[in-house]
């Protein structure tokens, strides 16, 4: 159900701090229509920090009504609050998603032996598949590849986004955990590395900007086409970096806003990014023929032309038989 393309979906707001909800529903089908896999609402690419108790829930409700079903939806319901993070995931459930995405206790810094008793608690809580995340950076806390293999015996614990940076913890991770355990990058720049040991896809951050060609090329990596996606990694790594030359969400939703999907609106202690970095954006949305793009998403032929002109880019020749198509790649779901 979670592999593949989960877009961590950034949340629009008006010019006075309001919710835009009619934004926030073509974003959901724009998601939709260009293929991803999943979709992730209120993570923190989603300012749900920022979010009030009845946005977070509305953010979801809009996103699990445009979805109707055609994609799962892993809600995020994450805190230091081990009681507060469990009634918020019931009232998830209740909304209609299909899993929780649940980051680590941040500031409170908790040992492994309360993660553990913390992700076990929502688990015995909440009877929907949950996903860990991991973060290290941005809370304080790693959950060590020990603790996740805990964690994982746990039944509806059924995977980990894992965005410490550190390939070789993952590769621990997959070490220790049973082949059926769900791990996904939360770093688009490695996620095909993590592939490549046994990673299932990634939660993207990137994939809000262009949906169809992040999906195309884990797809790809799925299906063993590491050539052709590494022909779309390489054309996009630039973006995929200059959405974290300030914190994220800043440089996304400012590249975003450049592509006139949504307004350049951010809620405090987040701002628009400087000046410089702004131009940095601007440069390589401009390099990428992304400056002003319409909410429509790029359909299959001209994807092909993408990983043809990536091909030439990279000066890679390959025979036409070599090329794999941009179809869909089936990954089962082990729960």
């Amino acid at each position: 159900m979670f592999t593949g393309t989960g877009t961590a979906l950034v949340t629009p707001f008006r010019q006075d701090g309001s919710l835009d909800e009619p934004t926030l529903r073509k974003l959901v089908k724009r998601q939709i229509h260009a293929g991803v896999d999943f979709l992730v609402p209120c993570g923190t690419t989603g300012e749900s920090p920022t979010l009030t108790h009845a946005e977070h829930l509305r953010v979801v409700e809009i996103t699990v009504e445009e979805a109707a079903g055609k994609v799962p939806i892993l809600g995020g319901a994450g805190g230091y609050n081990t009681a507060e993070v469990i009634s918020l995931a019931r009232e998830l459930a209740a909304l209609g998603v299909d899993g929780i995405l649940s980051v680590t206790p941040y500031y409170n810094k908790p040992t492994q032996e309360g993660l553990y008793q913390h992700f076990k608690a929502i688990a015995s809580a909440v009877d929907l598949p949950i996903i860990l995340y991991s973060v290290q950076g941005r809370t304080g806390v790693n959950i060590e590849p020990a603790t996740v293999a805990r964690l994982a015996q746990i039944a509806n614990i059924v995977g980990i986004k894992e965005a410490s940076g550190n390939i070789g913890q993952m590769a621990a991770i997959l070490n220790q955990v049973p082949d059926t355990f769900i791990v996904l990058s939360g770093d688009d720049a490695i996620a095909l590395a993590l592939i490549a040991i046994g990673g299932r896809g990634v939660i993207s951050v990137v994939s809000n900007e262009i949906p169809a060609e992040m999906s195309a090329m884990v797809r790809l990596a799925l299906g063993g086409q590491f050539a052709d996606a590494r022909h779309i990694h390489r054309r996009f790594h630039p973006l995929m970096e200059i959405n974290f030359v300030e914190s994220n969400p800043g440089p996304v939703k400012a590249a975003m806003a450049e592509m006139r999907l949504l307004e350049p609106a951010w809620r405090l202690p987040l701002v628009q990014p400087q000046p410089a970095n702004q131009a940095r954006i601007h440069a390589v949305l401009e390099t990428l023929g992304l400056l002003g793009s319409s909410q429509e998403p790029i359909e299959e032929a001209e994807l092909a032309a993408i990983t043809s002109s990536a091909n030439e880019q990279t000066s890679v020749e390959r025979a036409p038989s070599e090329r794999a198509p941009l179809e869909r790649t089936k990954v089962a779901y082990a729960n």
